[in-house]
């Protein structure tokens, strides 16, 4: 029984060998792959050790080395004596090329063990993800709310040159408190956008959009509201806390706020009512007939402009359309500068596109449709985009009746009033659907992928 037990084992080593060596073999071959900026470093390492010979000969007069030189050649000579020179050539060669194979695969797996943790990917995937990432185009995002972070969470895994720009004029929950209570800008959704930025730093992210259940004055506010909270008194500036964040998570790209004024939202509604606060016009349940904010005209931050002017591709939302993609476009600058790159000017040209959401949203746009959606925005700034990007497939029967009991459906596609605005319809299925709950959501990961193989075809 000893003797089967151990033969059983001696097959699963020699099984896990065999499925094991061609990984490793694909796991050398992956430092040939060009762009990775090894190679290169590799052959001028090459070319100093030549150089440095070469001096050394010149400088003792060549005396040591032609003795060298003599006694190799006497050894081939007394090897090829023996062996004729078609067999002891390739051999003598390989011994070289397998002694330089084992030197550099053992200095490189010395270098991977120092610079990654156990369970970790092969240095050379972490090495070929991050160049693939830092040449992906430079993105700007624009929105606010669960749906901007949604977006981030998929863009992140093509791109780590990503800027989002989210709005300041939430004035509920936790940042609203934190709002009146410090005179703060609101720092929710920045938080939300960081956190969906972050690299894989799961405990780090947790921790950030840890939200605390009891303590006096605690209850209801997130540590990541917290933090930027700290940060920005002790900065002086919200895009410092921000970059400190940032760094904290490893975050790829940036975020940013629209702007650093103190922006409250107002809302005219179809019956007269003027609503003040993002948080109250979402409650009003109103039909919304106009938009603005409190200072009228904010200045942009300077970083946001440069940013969509540097920008390869633009995108609109998803979010809600008043109180989380308006609002930055409230700000004329950041209008003005994408209108600019949409339609072209100075510069060419690039991709601008809008993600429209998919239901309707009760106290904001109840029985819209997708051209709705873009009247709305034009009427802020008209041509901020050529595209709109529409979910294709219906929700289920059992999300239809749960959405309907709040006034919510999903968002008809008018084609032929969308097609008189000048847009083309980009149509996907980008839907995730909750089977507890019956929530429907876009799904982070497809939604970037058919927005970035519209961008590639743009």
């Amino acid at each position: 029984m000893a003797i089967g037990s151990f033969k059983q084992a001696l097959n699963t080593l020699r099984q896990e060998s065999r499925s094991r060596t061609p990984y490793r073999i694909s796991q050398w071959f992956k430092w040939l792959a060009p762009g990775i900026a090894v190679k290169r470093w590799l052959l001028i390492s090459a070319g100093g050790v030549v150089l440095t010979s070469l001096g050394l000969a010149i400088w003792i007069k060549l005396t040591p080395i032609f003795k060298a030189i003599r006694l190799i050649e006497d050894v081939v000579g007394t090897i090829a004596t023996i062996l004729p020179n078609y067999i002891s050539g390739p051999l003598v060669l390989l011994c070289g090329l397998l002694l330089i194979f084992w030197g550099q695969t053992r200095t490189l797996g010395s270098i991977t063990g120092v610079l990654r943790s156990e369970g970790d990917e092969e240095l050379i995937d972490v090495l070929l993800n991050h160049r693939r990432l830092h040449r992906g185009p430079k993105i700007v995002a624009i929105g606010g709310g669960t749906g901007l972070s949604t977006l981030l969470r998929g863009l992140k895994t093509y791109s780590a040159n990503i800027t989002a720009i989210v709005t300041v004029a939430d004035d509920g929950g936790s940042s609203g408190r934190l709002r009146r209570e410090n005179g703060v800008l609101p720092p929710g959704d920045i938080r939300n956008c960081l956190a969906a930025l972050a690299a894989e730093e799961k405990l780090l992210t947790e921790l950030f959009q840890y939200r605390f259940r009891a303590g006096d004055g605690l209850t209801g506010h997130s540590f990541g509201n917290l933090f930027l909270t700290a940060m920005s008194d002790i900065t002086g500036d919200l895009e410092q806390a921000i970059a400190a964040s940032s760094d904290v998570l490893a975050v790829q790209g940036q975020v940013l706020p629209a702007t650093l004024s103190d922006v409250r939202l107002w809302a005219d509604l179809a019956d007269g009512r003027r609503i003040e606060g993002e948080s109250n016009i979402t409650k009003a349940e109103g039909s919304i007939v106009k938009i603005g904010c409190t200072p009228e005209n904010p200045p942009a931050l300077p970083r946001v402009l440069q940013a969509i002017q540097e920008a390869d591709y633009i995108i609109i939302g998803p979010g809600s359309l008043y109180t989380s993609v308006i609002p930055n476009l409230l700000v004329p600058e950041i209008a003005e500068a994408i209108a600019e790159r949409c339609k072209g000017g100075k510069t060419p040209p690039v991709p601008c596109i809008y993600v429209c959401n998919i239901m309707t949203q009760p106290g904001e746009t109840q029985g819209y449709t997708v051209s709705d959606h873009i009247r709305a925005i034009d009427a802020v700034c008209e041509g901020l985009f050529n595209a709109v990007l529409v979910h294709k497939k219906a929700p289920s029967e059992r999300s239809l009746i749960r959405y309907a009991q709040e006034n919510s459906h999903p968002v008809f596609l008018d084609r032929e009033t969308v097609s008189k605005l000048g847009r083309r319809i980009v149509l996907a299925n980008v839907m995730d659907e909750d089977e507890e709950t019956g929530l429907v959501r876009h799904n982070p990961q497809r939604l970037a992928g058919v927005l970035l193989r519209w961008y590639s075809r743009a």
